[in-house]
């Protein structure tokens, strides 16, 4: 697979004469490469970003929709898997096929997203968290305090069945079947003609460890938290939502925490100067969540972290909050410049080699990470930044070349810091 730049990047050059000894891991991350832009993107960070700086073991598995298909999708199952057995995943965006998709590869059939089948399996709350910039203006301008999105990412819609009713008449219903008693059979709708229809789930232990985990990492980052729910509608569903909160509140009870109704939470976000963890059934979260990354300036300036409940967060997935950039990718197929954000992406590699570093007691990681993020920052309120961070902060004449580079330049100025503070630093040491 091509990088970004066929050239080697002068910095990586410069690394590899100028760098102190790599930062030793001891134990392994789990990559999950992906599809299209973001594909590409994670390449160039691994040459560029992770290689010249760590001696770290990466196991590698391809999440690309074409070896999903020679799988049948069973390298993602297994890509789950390891992750719960290193503890630390890492993952690139990939495509969730629809029909045109499907068509488009020659898939053998319509496969289930890669993030629903992972969640499913880690059965974890996935926190959503902006990364500010100073310099980037916010669509919301009175948002100062981020706001982090804990999105329940299991079941509901993502694992739901629908149907398409035929025309004509009949009766849609549900029915529980007790393995010790009686069916208990619900009448859904009586049709007159042709419709649609939905049966979604969830279960206890998966609320209760969305709860913990919320809660958990809100007193780690000394927030409140607010459950957003429509219950007055669902009142069994969400209400099971708002009881188990409720109760696990208590256990938490030096975190403050209220519930407010959905359309109520929606427009008291827009209005708030933020400061707290919003915990969201799945798919409220994944639609809030990006309100929330485009509220605080652009969709690639989004962490995405999933927390697994079942080890008390020893167990963590982490991605950007985005999708493959296709727009982007057609344009490189036709040898044109691009520019894709690539922090998101990044960052995804940054909280986890933190996280790395936290479990193994490797203060040298977790402060190589910080270090990344900085310089990602710190790259963008110097004046250097991709197209859309361009567009956010001088509007329609942020689209001059003048005002952006491209992937591979905003890469390369990342990595001049990175080189620059390792050098220096290791200066100072001697």
């Amino acid at each position: 697979m091509k990088s970004l730049s066929s050239a080697p990047s002068r910095s990586v050059a410069a690394a590899a004469t100028s760098l102190p000894a790599k930062i030793k891991v001891d134990n392994p991350v789990v990559s999950l490469d992906g599809d299209e832009m973001t594909r590409m993107i994670w390449a160039t960070i691994k040459d560029r970003l992770i290689s010249p700086f760590l001696d770290i073991p990466i196991i590698e598995y391809d999440l690309g929709i074409k070896h999903r298909d020679e799988t049948d999708d069973k390298v993602t199952i297994d890509a789950a898997h390891a992750i719960l057995e290193h503890n630390v995943g890492i993952k690139c965006a990939g495509i969730t096929p629809d029909e045109a998709r499907v068509k488009e590869f020659g898939l053998k059939r319509m496969y289930k997203s890669p993030n629903g089948t992972i969640r499913s399996i880690l059965n974890g709350t996935v926190f959503r968290e902006p990364i500010i910039c100073d310099n980037v203006p916010r669509l919301v301008s009175a948002w100062s305090k981020p706001i982090i999105i804990a999105r329940h990412a299991f079941a509901d819609q993502y694992k739901s069945v629908d149907i398409r009713v035929p025309p004509g008449k009949g009766t849609l219903k549900m029915v529980y079947e007790p393995e010790d008693g009686r069916p208990q059979e619900y009448v859904v709708h009586n049709f007159d003609g042709a419709g649609v229809g939905l049966c979604m789930f969830n279960t206890d232990e998966s609320i209760y460890g969305f709860a913990k985990s919320t809660f958990a990492y809100a007193r780690m980052r000394s927030l409140p938290v607010i459950l957003a729910s429509k219950n007055t509608i669902l009142k069994q569903y969400d209400g099971r939502f708002m009881q188990i909160f409720s109760e696990v509140s208590q256990e938490f009870h030096d975190v403050p925490y209220e519930h407010r109704l959905i359309d109520d939470f929606v427009a008291y976000m827009i209005k708030s100067d933020g400061g707290y963890v919003a915990a969201l059934k799945n798919y409220d979260g994944d639609v809030i969540s990006d309100i929330s990354a485009q509220g605080f300036g652009s969709l690639g300036l989004m962490t995405s972290t999933l927390v697994c409940p079942h080890d008390n967060g020893k167990t963590i997935e982490t991605e950007a909050a985005h999708g493959t950039v296709t727009r982007h990718y057609r344009q490189h197929q036709a040898g044109k410049e691009t520019s894709t954000n690539p922090i998101a992406s990044i960052f995804a590699w940054t909280r986890g080699l933190s996280h790395r570093g936290k479990l193994d007691h490797n203060e040298e990681l977790v402060q190589f990470a910080n270090r990344l993020e900085k310089s990602c920052i710190d790259t963008v309120e110097s004046g250097t930044m991709t197209k859309d961070l361009a567009l956010c902060i001088h509007g329609a004449k942020g689209a001059d070349r003048q005002f952006w580079v491209t992937t591979n330049e905003y890469i390369d100025a990342v990595v001049d810091r990175m080189v620059n503070e390792a050098v220096v630093d290791s200066v100072e040491a001697s």
